[in-house]
């Protein structure tokens, strides 16, 4: 199967829906606000005024979260035109919503009308949305168009899962569906490699499209250190181990199976930039995240038990995850899957500090 068929998140407004369960994908959007207003006062300073934006929004989803995102940009914008004295008029957006294909796009449209009545209420700017369908290892856009490109929790994604991964017919990564500590060196530069190749791929193409002055603001999930190994994937790994060896799964289809991701360090990402050559990076940045902040109940931040993070943090994966897992193991076992994963991770919060390492840069576009 195709990876633009199964790189999605769950749609709906279901119980285990991504709309329904990405409030610490919203947390990060709003650790990232102060980063993007700090450094868009210093490149906007700097360049000619503009009354007229394209913005697009890259891997947007579904549900609330990119409508946030974009509420955000264009707020900054406007305080920053203000501030600035650039025209007198307030700017108009023109906004592009972007993900795959099979990406449910109603649930955003659903929204539309209240976020346009919010942002008319704050009285930022007209702004008029889009959608463009299509991966973002592909072109989506005309040279010289976009004025901004942002990107949240995305580009951790990789194209398709690296391809040399098996040798004269027999798994690698043998046991594994990520990188881990029993993972080959051969692995893990397979990885890089992949990553490196999408990476480079995907400037290519944003340089071509954006405006001679644009800027691209992009967050996604990286690592301090290869030589500590404790991932999410990783845990979903031993979870499907153990029910390898109850029979419950297929011993060969987890050999076969790896994880179409990568957490590069920071000096990766900036090591591939500057091969790649196209852009100035401005600024790159990381800070730590739980894998259960932001936990809420009815919007509303609260003491919880150590079982109640891992189902927390069980189902928000499920979310993101499930398309990818049903198309490799098939959809009978999700529920006894992501159950199992939930109470493993109750076991690990007792004696392991699961957080993320965030990534955010800031790169221009070089004449």
């Amino acid at each position: 199967m195709a990876m633009e068929h199964v790189h999605h998140m769950k749609g709906g407004v279901g119980e285990t829906s991504y709309a329904n369960n990405s409030s610490l994908q919203r947390k990060v959007i709003m650790e990232v606000k102060t980063i993007l207003e700090e450094n868009m006062v210093l490149i906007m300073s700097n360049k000619s005024v503009k009354g007229y934006w394209k913005i697009a929004d890259l891997g947007c989803s579904s549900g609330s979260n990119t409508l946030l995102s974009i509420s955000n940009i264009m707020n900054i914008i406007h305080k920053i035109n203000t501030k600035l004295n650039h025209g007198k008029g307030k700017p108009v957006f023109q906004i592009y919503l972007n993900d795959v294909f099979e990406n449910d796009f109603n649930t955003i449209f659903k929204l539309l009308p209240d976020f346009y009545q919010r942002e008319k209420e704050k009285n930022d700017g007209e702004c008029f949305i889009n959608v463009t369908p299509g991966s973002f290892y592909g072109r989506l856009f005309p040279n010289n168009y976009i004025d901004f490109f942002h990107s949240s929790y995305c580009l951790h994604w990789l194209s398709q899962a690296p391809k040399i991964l098996v040798k004269n017919g027999e798994p690698l990564n043998k046991g594994n569906i990520y990188l881990s500590k029993t993972s080959p060196p051969s692995v893990y530069e397979a990885y890089f490699k992949q990553f490196e190749r999408d990476f480079q791929y995907f400037l290519k193409l944003r340089f071509k499209e954006l405006a001679l002055d644009g800027t691209m603001a992009l967050t996604f999930i990286g690592t301090e250190s290869h030589d500590k190994i404790i991932s999410v994937q990783g845990v979903l790994g031993m979870v499907l181990n153990e029910m390898v060896q109850e029979g419950l799964v297929e011993e060969n289809k987890l050999d076969m199976f790896n994880f179409p991701t990568y957490h590069p360090t920071k000096e990766e990402v900036r090591q591939v930039i500057e091969r790649e050559g196209s852009f100035t990076l401005q600024i790159i940045k990381t800070f730590k995240m739980g894998w259960d902040a932001n936990l809420q109940k009815d919007n509303v931040n609260y003491v919880v038990d150590r079982k109640m993070r891992g189902e927390f943090i069980s189902k928000y994966h499920r979310a993101v995850f499930e398309p990818l897992l049903i198309a490799a193991f098939g959809e009978n076992i999700m529920d006894v899957l992501f159950s199992r994963f939930a109470n493993l991770l109750t076991q690990l919060i007792e004696f392991e500090t699961l957080e993320f390492t965030n990534i955010v840069l800031f790169l221009t576009k070089d004449s």
